[in-house]
């Protein structure tokens, strides 16, 4: 860092204030992870200084054969991870993945089926503050407010009905199991395509923990920085027969030239992933997930859907009378961080909203274990609890600070 310091000092306090901040607290926010020095010496490499449009053997720039043997060691670790027969690396997001498979396979004004937002799907799945919303007809399904999970003969009903072009399955903040298969037999009765949105749950798909769409769904989208535990960006799996005009939606179709420093990081990541200890560390993100939902459950905190099958869990406040903007705000002040969230039948709008979010591939990644997941929910719970007491928070953030120091960051991902 004494390059930049020496440079910018302005930039280099920012981070150093930041790895204090992630140092010190609880990172619980369900999107976010801890990438190995690995792939933060890959991010910001040197090859970050070239260009490289186009794709490996068929660049518009010259001196790329680096940059080819990076792409396709990228491309080729991703389908080994998946079982997948084609793999686009070049997508900068999981949204723009998204958008290249709408692009490569419906029209301006066809319909898409998809989650609702404020039931666990996410923007690019036709909300209409997002381009997938204003190019796209709009359907959307949502859980049942009884069991507050998805409920898979009402959505073939609404296919039926609806007959959309596309079919969007996945969520991101959805803490139960989706049937892909199910989805699949949905689209193909009423004649759709379909892609899965497995951005949260890529590592636990991975690892074999969570059923895959990849065999059963033509169309896979992932980000790569969640529980896959990379760098920041998307990718895109697919059937062969699909191949060409998914890389020609993202390149010409999307982009110009891709991110060869974050291709390099997403190869390094699937390598990572590929390993033994891979699966060992999913496993972990999911039982740190159930000890802190039960723990949460125990103390009189109101969990969606009951539980968790994966690395997220929502919390249900409206019974305490509170928001997900105070819950996050406090809990902050704790050195807690979570996100503000919608629940199903949600009243309060997405800036307030009546629940939060809360996940365990960080804290997992800092090596945290099960008896630390009681801490943390007994300390959630104490300030959700209470959550005017000042002293009862600065006694939690002690606290904290404490649990925080037993498990410096790259403690385990070094």
């Amino acid at each position: 860092m004494s390059s930049l310091a020496n440079t910018d000092p302005e930039v280099a306090d920012i981070i150093e204030m930041e790895r204090l901040r992630q140092t010190n607290g609880l990172e619980l926010i369900a999107s976010e992870n801890i990438v190995s020095k690995a792939v933060l010496e890959t991010t910001g490499s040197i090859l970050t200084n070239k260009y490289a449009e186009g794709y490996p053997g068929k660049r518009y720039y010259g001196g790329c054969e680096y940059y080819d043997i990076a792409e396709n060691l990228a491309r080729d670790r991703l389908c080994q991870l998946f079982g997948a027969e084609h793999a686009n690396v070049q997508a900068h997001s999981g949204s723009g993945a998204n958008m290249a498979v709408y692009f490569s396979t419906i029209n301006y004004g066809d319909k898409i089926m998809s989650m609702k937002l404020s039931e666990g799907g996410h923007l690019s799945h036709g909300s209409p503050v997002s381009f997938s919303g204003k190019m796209y007809k709009v359907v959307q399904y949502g859980v049942d407010h009884e069991t507050e999970r998805l409920d898979y003969a009402d959505i073939a009903a609404m296919a039926r009905k609806e007959k959309p072009q596309m079919i969007v399955c996945g969520a991101s903040a959805y803490p139960r199991e989706i049937d892909f298969k199910a989805f699949g037999e949905i689209a193909e009765e009423v004649g759709a395509y379909c892609v899965a949105d497995i951005a949260h749950i890529a590592g636990l798909v991975a690892a074999g923990l969570h059923n895959s769409p990849i065999d059963v769904l033509p169309f896979t989208t992932t980000t790569t920085h969640k529980t896959l535990r990379g760098p920041r960006g998307g990718a895109i799996m697919c059937k062969q027969e699909y191949a060409q005009v998914i890389d020609k939606a993202i390149f010409p179709g999307l982009q110009g030239g891709p991110l060869m420093h974050i291709i390099a990081a997403k190869a390094v990541c699937f390598g990572e992933a590929l390993k033994p200890s891979y699966k060992e560390y999913c496993k972990q993100i999911i039982k740190n997930a159930q000890t802190l939902a039960a723990t949460l459950d125990a103390e009189g905190l109101r969990l969606v859907s009951g539980g968790t099958d994966n690395h997220l869990m929502l919390l249900d406040l409206s019974d305490k009378g509170l928001t997900g903007l105070q819950a996050e705000n406090t809990l902050h002040d704790a050195g807690i961080t979570v996100n503000k969230n919608t629940i199903p039948r949600e009243t309060l709008s997405p800036f307030v909203t009546s629940g939060l979010r809360i996940g365990t591939p960080a804290i997992t990644s800092r090596g945290m274990k099960e008896e630390e997941m009681k801490q943390i929910g007994t300390f959630i719970a104490t300030v959700l609890n209470d959550i005017e007491n000042k002293e009862k928070i600065a006694a939690v953030r002690k606290e904290v600070e404490a649990l925080a120091s037993k498990f410096p960051i790259y403690a385990v991902t070094e």
